[in-house]
C-alpha cells in the first residue's frame, strides 16, 4: 500500500494524477464491457468469470475518484 501511495504522490508532483485516473477508468470500462460481452455469448454454466470481470470493472471505474478524494 505504501508503494501505491508513493506512486500517487510522484504522479501528483508531476500533475499526472488525472491522466492515471482516466487510464484506470478506461481499463475498468474495458473489463466491464468484456464481462458483459462474455456474459452475452457464454454458456449459462460459465457465469463466474463474466461476473468477476464486471465487478472488477465497476471497482476500477469508481476507485480512482475515491482514491484521489482520500489523497487530497
Amino acid at each position: 500500500m505504501d508503494e501505491l501511495l508513493e506512486v500517487a504522490e510522484v504522479a501528483a508532483d508531476f500533475g499526472l494524477e488525472g491522466v492515471m485516473a482516466w487510464i484506470v477508468r478506461l481499463i475498468g470500462l474495458l473489463a466491464l464491457l468484456a464481462g458483459a460481452g462474455m456474459w452475452l455469448v457464454a454458456d449459462m454454466s460459465l457465469l463466474v468469470l463474466p461476473v468477476a470481470l464486471m465487478v472488477v470493472g465497476l471497482v476500477l471505474l469508481v476507485a480512482p475518484s475515491i482514491f484521489l478524494l482520500f489523497l487530497e
